[in-house]
């Protein structure tokens, strides 16, 4: 075990000093992927996750989350094998975008709320791209074409819902964790008698919690903005030293055996480091590609969601023992289904791509901030709704099943 550990520790060495040389030969380079590091983390991600981690930090304060999760936990636990309470994480997750579905995740196992097998189910599904990221910036900035938002939410957050019911049978024999409370009766008094409990143990004055949500916020917006200016410079002077050219070969190999455009592997290079950047060079690859190609790869990118990604939710799990092998794997299987679902949806949705373009929010792509500010409220009630609504018909649709098979297995 030592041995392994001193090897990792050599590799890790070795591949900081490349990354210095890198750096030193090519400071441009470097210099100007920070900026745009920069500006993709002000622009984009600041606006869009520093609202979103202060809410959430007021909602577990104020006990809003254990009433959600109390309500949804019959339906919750028999569809994913997690405690109701992720079904608000899971909205949550789906309307703000990564990594919230991993900061909110640490925080339940903190407070015990999930153990390790259903943390780690929990994240794996929960860590998605935003609706305004996924229509502002790059169906509108990226593509020129807010009918190809429709498209993409599908194949993205249909393809979480997927990893979500294929996750249930990750740790198949662990035991779940125990409900919250003992008190019996109507759910909603449940609901709330779980929220003035939650209340009662955090205990905050509202100043307090409000101060501290916001400091806690801004430490984590720095985290997360520090690791994408990070992998920027990093894919950047390793592509300027050549470094990056035996990947760049393994990956278009790979996509002539699924029949897409070997000319995407820039993009696909790109989007396994940051999310921003491969989406962008997508969209932005040669026009004789067909577009379906570029849209797929795009929701190929915005699902794996780049180390950058990876590193903002390892860094938030650090503290706690979820394993990053279940969120990898989860991460790879989503980015190859919602590729898949752009191919197989591609067609049947051509017919309603005029229709949507009518009903989706405008977005200006030339003033980022202020359009996000239009759009939250909106798009993201939209996507909780959602995700809430889809809770239930997924729990109707095994009910169904349930007892479908109950009723084959009693007649025979």
């Amino acid at each position: 075990m030592q041995k392994r550990n001193f090897t990792i520790a050599l590799l890790t060495v070795f591949i900081i000093i490349a990354i210095i040389i890198c750096l030193f030969f090519f400071p441009h380079e470097g210099m100007k992927a920070a900026l745009r590091g920069v500006s993709i983390w002000w622009d984009v991600l600041f606006p869009a996750l520093f609202p979103f981690f202060v809410i959430s930090e007021i909602m577990l304060g104020f006990g809003i989350v254990h009433f959600f999760g109390t309500l949804l936990d019959p339906m919750m636990r028999p569809v994913f094998r997690i405690p109701g309470i992720g079904g608000f994480v899971m909205a949550m997750g789906f309307a703000a975008g990564y990594p919230v579905g991993a900061r909110l995740t640490s925080q339940l196992w903190e407070q015990r709320l999930v153990n390790r097998e259903e943390g780690e189910r929990l994240v794996a599904f929960t860590t998605s791209s935003d609706p305004i990221f996924l229509i502002g910036a790059v169906s509108v900035g990226f593509f020129h074409d807010v009918s190809l938002a429709m498209i993409l939410a599908v194949a993205h957050y249909g393809g979480s819902v997927l990893i979500g019911i294929l996750m249930r049978f990750h740790g198949r024999k662990s035991m779940g964790t125990p409900l919250e409370g003992k008190s019996k009766g109507w759910l909603w008094k449940r609901a709330f008698e779980a929220m003035h409990t939650a209340r009662m143990n955090d205990g905050r004055p509202i100043g307090v919690l409000l101060s501290q949500s916001i400091l806690h916020s801004l430490s984590l917006i720095f985290v997360v903005g520090g690791l994408v200016v990070f992998f920027s410079v990093v894919l950047e002077v390793l592509t300027a030293a050549k470094v990056m050219n035996f990947m760049y070969l393994l990956i278009q190999s790979a996509l002539q055996m699924t029949g897409l455009p070997h000319e995407l592997s820039q993009a696909v290079m790109n989007g396994l480091f940051e999310v921003t950047l491969g989406a962008k060079t997508a969209a932005s690859a040669a026009v004789t590609l067909a577009l379906s190609s570029k849209v797929a790869i795009a929701a190929f990118i915005l699902s794996w969601a780049g180390l950058s990604v990876h590193a903002q939710v390892v860094s938030l799990l650090s503290h706690t023992n979820l394993r990053y092998l279940p969120f990898v794997t989860a991460r790879f299987v989503h980015a190859l289904l919602s590729a898949a679902i752009v191919l197989v949806i591609w067609e049947p949705m051509q017919q309603f791509r005029d229709g949507v373009t009518a009903f989706l929010p405008e977005y200006d792509a030339a003033s980022p901030l202020s359009s996000f500010l239009k759009l939250l409220v909106p798009v993201s009630g939209t996507i909780i709704l959602s995700t809430f609504s889809v809770i239930v018909l997924l729990f109707i649709a095994y009910s169904f099943l349930k007892l479908m098979y109950e009723k084959v297995g009693g007649s025979r």
